[in-house]
């Protein structure tokens, strides 16, 4: 038995530093990823295909993992970096984009954008109370990520 809870976040904020330097960091998957909390594994699949396995959560039998796949697109020109989930790889579904706008010569304004779909080993019935967590421990995660992405400039 499982269930699949759905998450889907937006967040917009400025980077001190220049749309080159933003984009290069961004597009270049494993050092975005290293400044992602909880990252257990990232495995280059090729092609700018990456798995991302997350920390368990949880304990023992009881532990969640997240695991996905995303093949990444990087369009310098217009601003955009966008990733698509990867089919049979893992318990998620994820996709979403960066949107980069030049704000000056040093500042970078930054629109995130994705959805999860995750599916975990658990009867139906506990539905209700663990999928507000889930969805808080992932924005709890993303917005810690921006944090880092803002300090990493």
């Amino acid at each position: 038995m499982a269930i699949t809870v759905s998450i889907e976040l937006n967040r917009e904020f400025e980077i001190p530093a220049s749309y080159d330097e933003v984009f290069e960091l961004l597009a270049d998957v494993p050092r975005s990823a290293s400044h992602f909390p909880k990252v257990d594994k990232l495995t280059d699949l090729g092609d700018n295909t990456y798995r991302w396995e997350m920390e368990k959560v949880g304990v023992d039998k009881h532990a969640i993992q997240s695991v996905y796949a995303c093949v990444y697109r990087a369009d310098k020109d217009a601003g955009k970096i966008t990733w698509e989930p990867v089919s049979g790889e893992g318990n998620g579904v994820v996709s979403g984009s960066w949107t980069l706008v030049a704000n000056g010569a040093s500042a970078t304004s930054v629109k995130f954008k994705t959805s999860a779909q995750l599916t975990v080993p658990l009867p139906s019935l506990l539905k209700l109370a663990i999928s507000p967590v889930i969805k808080h421990e992932f924005n709890s995660l993303v917005d810690t990520y921006m944090n880092n992405l803002r300090q990493a400039f």
